[in-house]
């Protein structure tokens, strides 16, 4: 590269001479447009969209940096806004200011949590962090766990370490249990282990979105004498339509009674067990083999943030161990790629971290309780009399006016998100037991009172 390139496009790579000056201007004026975004939300809602949006590819040339910023600004303008009051359609609150510096940190340090020598104080962070949860929520000292890249990953690999742990890693007999209500990518999980649909048992729930613990007894007995073989039970910590807890305690006797593997998932209702918050069914989550926990579901972590958690780290170690022979290795210290299903990770556990200790337990606590209160708001507030209600312990409410057939659940539901998009409010319309509802979720740290007096008036719904 010639010395004239180099001075042009100094701004590569950061430069391990001088200050780095061009940096922190890019730096400085990318925070003021993300700001100003922020800032600009009241006024264009929660999901504003221009059909004229251009995806620009890379040309022959590099681009300027003010075109760069002009694509910027035109990206950020046309992205679903969190920070509105409005965004209540799904699991996705307001970042917490310090986990974005955190995202910021993570990228500017490129570390690789593949292994302790390309990522030496954020493997040690990352071991601690995933033992401090894992305490937290009751485990002992043998416990642990792994940060991964959402829900869906970390429930995977809990599946496969439960599935090597009985000896079944290639039987075709093998079975995994859920409720009906259980999430969609259990689905998924089946068919990236090598299995059918057959393979994953569904158990009923009852009229409160719980599993039926009496189906599950039917159920274990039925896939004894079919000769299936069990090799993990999933409670549901937090259901997605209407936010249910599974009877955990129940489930975890059946699970010690047969020697069966217990992994909860807790994407949803998980972080409630580092508060002292009264959740109704949140007791005994400590009795699980393996919990997922995923933080920037509510309390504002940056994605991705999700933790696998696990009684015991050797089932991690014996389930994808694989010695790594290209990497250098430190007596005490496990490489962090080891334990789980991805490799090369980024360092984004510093967000968590830098969140959690900006928050600290009263201000995680804060967040927690301002969610179930709006929760309750909302249903103290909605007309009892026109509408069903479907909502458990968490913050999640799902609603329909009564009557309806489910072909004009449909429509309704629609109409009405439409409606209340054109009014800044974003819900979403999940499809449930053959019907549409409207799903509110009050995660939003933004949302206050008067914003759900608002949001029932434009339903027609306010008592």
């Amino acid at each position: 590269m010639t010395e004239d390139l180099i001075n042009n496009k100094d701004i590569y790579f950061p430069s391990h001479l001088g200050t780095n000056d061009k940096l922190i201007t890019l730096l400085n004026r990318a925070s003021r447009t993300l700001c100003d975004w922020f800032s600009k939300a009241d006024k264009n809602g929660p999901l504003p969209f221009d059909e004229n949006f251009k995806c620009i590819m890379p040309e022959e040339d590099g681009n300027s940096t003010e075109d760069l910023f002009s694509e910027i600004e035109s990206l950020l303008n046309n992205s679903f806004n969190p920070v509105h009051p409005g965004s209540l359609a799904h699991l996705d609150p307001p970042p917490l200011i310090f986990s974005i510096l955190g995202d910021l940190i993570a990228a500017g340090l490129n570390n690789n949590l593949l292994a302790y020598e390309l990522s030496p104080s954020v493997t040690l962070l990352e071991e601690s962090l995933c033992k401090w949860f894992a305490m937290k929520i009751g485990f002992n000292d043998s416990s642990g766990g792994i940060a991964a890249s959402g829900g869906t990953l970390s429930n995977l690999s809990a599946l496969i370490a439960a599935r090597n742990t009985a000896g079944l890693g290639s039987n075709p007999n093998s079975v995994l249990l859920v409720s009906e209500d259980a999430h969609s990518s259990f689905i998924k999980c089946v068919r990236i282990m090598g299995l059918d649909s057959k393979n994953l048992v569904k158990i009923k729930t009852d009229n409160q979105g719980r599993m039926d613990i009496n189906n599950l007894r039917k159920t274990l007995t039925k896939c004894t004498i079919e000769n299936k073989k069990i090799f993990a039970i999933v409670a549901t910590l937090g259901t997605t339509v209407r936010g249910a807890i599974d009877p955990i305690k129940e489930i975890s006797e059946i699970c010690k009674e047969k020697n069966i593997w217990l992994h909860i998932d807790g994407s949803i209702g998980g972080v409630f067990a580092v508060s002292s918050i009264p959740i109704e069914g949140l007791n005994n989550i400590n009795e699980a083999n393996s919990i997922t926990i995923n933080p920037q579901k509510i309390i504002g972590i940056t994605k991705t943030s999700s933790l696998l958690l696990v009684s015991n780290m050797n089932t991690l170690v014996n389930t994808f161990s694989t010695g790594l022979p290209y990497i250098s290795s430190k007596k005490n210290i496990i490489n962090r790629g080891e334990i789980g299903i991805q490799g090369s990770r980024p360092a984004e556990v510093i967000k968590l971290w830098l969140g959690l200790r900006f928050l600290g337990l009263n201000g995680i606590e804060d967040i927690l309780k301002s969610s179930i209160q709006r929760k309750d708001y909302f249903i103290k507030n909605i007309s009892k009399n026109k509408f069903e209600i479907y909502s458990g312990p968490l913050h999640i409410v799902s609603f329909l006016p009564k009557g309806l057939t489910a072909k004009d659940t449909d429509l309704w539901t629609q109409t009405k998100v439409d409606e209340l998009m054109k009014n800044n409010f974003m819900l979403s319309r999940p499809m449930f037991k053959g019907k549409y509802y409207l799903r509110v979720v009050m995660g939003n740290y933004n949302t206050k009172d008067s914003h759900i007096e608002e949001l029932l008036k434009y339903l027609n719904a306010y008592q």
